[in-house]
């Protein structure tokens, strides 16, 4: 190690002391209990070499192995002293290029930066947003890429859960989530230009779909005279649509299309009438027990007796009565009319009989 004791530089930092022990002590370690202040440049290495060109370097490392190494000496209480290095490269051959912080004591290292990483890779702005790949963050985290800027989020089983992985990116095409894991399927995309609120979750959990306040736990609206939600079953492709009409369409109400059959199957109008095509089937059964009364164990009541019956209630005894202003059960009221139906032909044939009866009698007689 050589000096050169004329330099202003050196004799403002260590002082005429300092000089004078250098030159008898070269080899020994220096110790200045007072502070060291360098007007100029500095240079620590053991590359460092006299007449140092510094340009703007005001501190300069310069060895094949460089650390900094911040050891917390406190050892009493509960006060930190953790031990903190910062790394640049690693010191093995075929090392990484790198600047990293080390948690010395944790035997982590929390950040790393890889040589190569380009321009804003990381930046914070003034404003505390932080930007990646952008040195102008409009927002609190922005990320700035030329292909499908994404956001990753990773499950790697280290706690003892199934590794899963998720991805949050966006393009010109669409916003979409992305289930990596399981090959890599779009279970969930928004298109540019979607309208607001095209999906409107309330704070109560009602879904709105062109609705920024839903009503209901399922609200759809739509600009216009008509609202139409399709099902789609993709091994026929059978496509059903429900479609609501305003009241300004002479098809006005609900309904239930077939896609492709140019019929309304089913149509329920604001009025309250329902129109379909097909036929209605219930599965409800028949409380007055329909077909019984052809059993053989069946007790009928007489003609006179149900008769009686009908004209003391005003109404037929197996129907019930039946309110003006509704509501009624149709399944329930359509199978006591099909029992009133059956004890009717009965009757029927029971008079038929007493005709034919009377009518021989009539015959013998004339």
């Amino acid at each position: 190690m050589t000096f050169d004791k004329t330099s202003s530089t050196l004799r403002a930092a260590l002082g005429a002391t300092a000089l004078t022990l250098i030159a008898s002590t070269a080899s020994a370690d220096i110790v200045h209990a007072d502070d060291v202040i360098a007007q100029s440049s500095l240079c620590v290495g053991i590359d460092c070499v006299n007449g140092e060109s510094f340009g703007f370097d005001t501190i300069r490392m310069k060895e094949n192995n460089l650390r900094i190494k911040a050891q917390d000496t406190s050892s009493t209480g509960s006060f930190p002293g953790n031990d903190w290095q910062i790394t640049f490269n690693d010191s093995s051959n075929g090392g990484v290029n790198k600047f990293s912080i080390d948690d010395i004591d944790g035997g982590r290292t929390p950040f790393t930066l890889i040589a190569g990483a380009p321009s804003n890779s990381l930046f914070v702005s003034a404003q505390g947003h932080l930007g990646l790949g952008t040195s102008t963050p409009v927002v609190e985290a922005h990320v700035v890429d030329g292909d499908s800027p994404t956001i990753r989020l990773e499950q790697n089983g280290s706690s003892g859960f199934t590794a899963q992985t998720w991805d949050l990116a966006g393009n010109e095409t669409n916003f979409f989530l992305r289930d990596v894991t399981n090959g890599s399927k779009l279970p969930f995309r928004v298109r540019p230009g979607a309208p607001t609120s095209s999906i409107d979750i309330a704070a109560g959990g009602n879904v709105g779909f062109g609705d920024a306040s839903p009503d209901a736990a399922l609200d759809v609206r739509r600009t216009g005279t008509r609202v139409t939600m399709e099902l789609e079953a993709t091994t026929d492709d059978s496509r059903w649509q429900m479609i609501v009409d305003s009241d300004n369409d002479p098809n006005a109400g609900y309904s239930l299309t077939r896609v492709g059959s140019g019929t309304r199957e089913f149509r329920l109008t604001p009025s309250g009438d329902l129109i379909i095509t097909g036929e209605i089937t219930t599965t409800g059964s028949c409380s007055v027990g329909c077909d019984a009364v052809f059993g053989a164990d069946h007790t009928l009541s007489s003609i006179e007796d149900h008769a009686a019956l009908m004209w003391e209630n005003k109404y037929l005894p197996n129907v019930g009565p039946t309110s003006e202003e509704g509501p009624y059960n149709m399944s329930d009221k359509v199978l006591r009319m099909l029992n009133e139906l059956e004890h009717a032909h009965i009757y029927i044939e029971q008079l038929n009989r007493r005709v034919e009866e009377l009518e021989a009698v009539i015959a013998d007689k004339g």
